[in-house]
């Protein structure tokens, strides 16, 4: 099994070709990172057909595709997952989606509680608790950096970028990754389909937590003659 995996809900745009067989595991292929919060329309698709070059692989080899949905700001992750889903429907391949923080949460490997927490913009973050790498505890959730960890253990290690935002709320600042990988997002999709305990997959269908800024314009209002 050939699985191509990206994750655009970041300012990381981020690909993975991974080999999977059984009895052997996942073997990674080829991988490519950037960080850049503004061209993920640019960067996301060069990338895509770089790391297939490094494997020396054709998209007719792809066994699945794997795609971070979010949570994340609406244009970023938008490109990702448009792109999945072409890629799936010209293919004849499935597409499965994986929520974002779960993805920087198995690349921690922790085994005990902890949080993760990712930029949201407006002075939010969006987060998530989880007993381990394997289990998420609540969330996703999007809202104040106060709520990550209100009803938590004292001393709650807090992963990810959003945490370094806010040095008020996460004196201790933010651990290990700051960002997700690809890597990790390939490694818990073959998890997944090999039947381990991990955190579900999803349709790739955009986790947005809230609505977008844009917004239709509503009817318009009866003026009354004086």
């Amino acid at each position: 099994m050939l699985v191509l995996a990206f994750d655009t809900a970041t300012a990381a745009i981020t690909v993975a070709l991974y080999e999977w067989t059984p009895g052997e595991g996942a073997v990674p292929r080829g991988v490519a990172e950037a960080v850049d919060r503004r061209r993920h329309t640019e960067l996301l698709t060069p990338s895509i057909a770089g790391v297939m070059a490094e494997a020396g692989a054709a998209p007719a080899d792809l066994s699945a595709i794997a795609v971070g949905v979010g949570p994340g700001p609406y244009t970023g992750l938008r490109v990702g997952l448009v792109t999945a889903r072409s890629m799936g429907d010209a293919l004849s391949i499935p597409v499965h989606g994986a929520c974002t923080l779960d993805i920087i949460a198995w690349a921690t490997g922790r085994t005990e509680p902890f949080a993760v927490v990712t930029d949201a913009r407006r002075k939010e973050v969006y987060w998530a608790r989880y007993h381990s790498c394997r289990a998420r505890a609540t969330g996703p959730a999007v809202g104040a950096p106060s709520d990550v960890l209100d009803g938590a253990p004292a001393g709650l290690p807090v992963v990810g970028e959003g945490a370094t935002l806010f040095p008020d709320v996460f004196g201790g600042g933010a651990h290990e990754p700051l960002l997700p990988t690809a890597t990790a997002l390939a490694e818990l999709t073959v998890a997944r389909l090999a039947g381990m305990k991990v955190p579900e997959l999803l349709p790739p269908e955009p986790l947005y937590l809230r609505r977008p800024d844009a917004r239709e314009p509503g009817p318009r209002k009866k003026v009354t003659r004086a």
